[in-house]
């Protein structure tokens, strides 16, 4: 389906060396930002106590936040636990820890500003817990990134399989820069986001990846910027459709989500918006920069001894 289709293409890469200092630009301030603010980790990273609660009716889960900030809690974290009635709320670790006292003023509060509240049980967890939670999240990083380039590198090039990891790897860092800019909290489940937006940037990689070695088998006597230039082109509508229709369903959740899936959709939508650019406008000149050509897609013809250059046997 197409919503529209371009007969002329549309010359991208003539364009590519300002798009490639773009990119650079912005992965440097990313990585500037990371080393100089750093992630603000939430409590799964960083350790903290555990409360969970249950009430008799459909938790408020706003007005148990509003409550615990009106007392004092800052940096917490209120999502339900298994049905609406069940609630888990997570407080950052602080210098002194009192497990029995921070579930009794944390109740104190709930029954003030949110009343109705069962305690059920009150949990410290180490930063132990946390630094372990964020090396299994580093190794799932580099798992998917080692799994993409075996599979581009099988199913096209390797040098396709270089630019396209490239090309994601600049929207995640540009995703925790964001992150580290405006020092909105790093959690799970934007840790959940980075990696789905690694799959979903590949994805549009390898649709214009394999329109461009379609055209290299189909098409004589382009240059391949030209080649890139017309796979790239002749994708533009699915593209638009495919991240139009992600992207209205990524801000209904950071319209209507509320704050459990605030942090969570804004990752998605940073890593939508720059996976479009990175899969078309940093992929495809990286592909140019190193090289690629027909002659890697098309197998020379053997010569038969004694036959002429049409392959007749003289």
């Amino acid at each position: 389906m197409e919503f529209f289709r371009i007969k002329k293409d549309i010359p991208f890469m003539r364009h590519a060396l300002v798009f490639n200092v773009i990119s650079l630009l912005t992965f440097l301030l990313a990585v500037f930002f990371l080393f100089s603010r750093g992630l603000h980790l939430s409590v799964e990273f960083t350790g903290g106590t555990l409360i969970e609660v249950n009430y008799t009716q459909a938790a408020n889960l706003e007005q148990i936040r509003e409550g615990l900030g009106r007392a004092g809690y800052t940096d917490i974290a209120v999502q339900n636990f298994g049905s609406s009635q069940d609630v888990m709320i997570r407080l950052p670790l602080r210098s002194e820890q009192n497990t029995a006292r921070i579930g009794e003023s944390v109740m104190t509060a709930l029954n003030a500003e949110a009343p109705g509240a069962t305690l059920r049980r009150v949990e410290f967890v180490g930063p132990q817990v946390g630094k372990e939670l964020a090396e299994n999240g580093a190794m799932a990083l580099l798992l998917v990134v080692v799994g993409i380039v075996l599979y581009l590198a099988m199913r096209f090039e390797w040098r396709f399989s270089v630019s396209a990891i490239i090309a994601n790897l600049h929207d995640v860092i540009i995703i925790l820069g964001f992150f580290a800019f405006f020092q909105w909290e790093f959690s799970l489940s934007v840790l959940a986001a980075v990696l789905a937006v690694l799959g979903y940037s590949v994805n549009e990689s390898v649709v214009v990846f394999d329109r461009v070695r379609e055209t290299f088998k189909k098409v004589r006597g382009l240059t391949t910027p030209q080649v890139l230039d017309h796979a790239i082109t002749s994708t533009i509508s699915r593209t638009i459709i495919t991240h139009g229709s992600t992207q209205l369903m990524v801000l209904s959740m950071l319209l209507f989500g509320g704050a459990t899936l605030h942090y969570f959709a804004l990752a998605l939508t940073i890593g939508i918006c720059f996976g479009i650019y990175s899969s078309v406008l940093v992929a495809s000149p990286l592909v140019m920069w190193l090289g690629v050509s027909r002659e890697h897609f098309i197998k020379p013809k053997k010569q038969i001894e004694g036959a002429n250059e049409d392959g007749a046997v003289v």
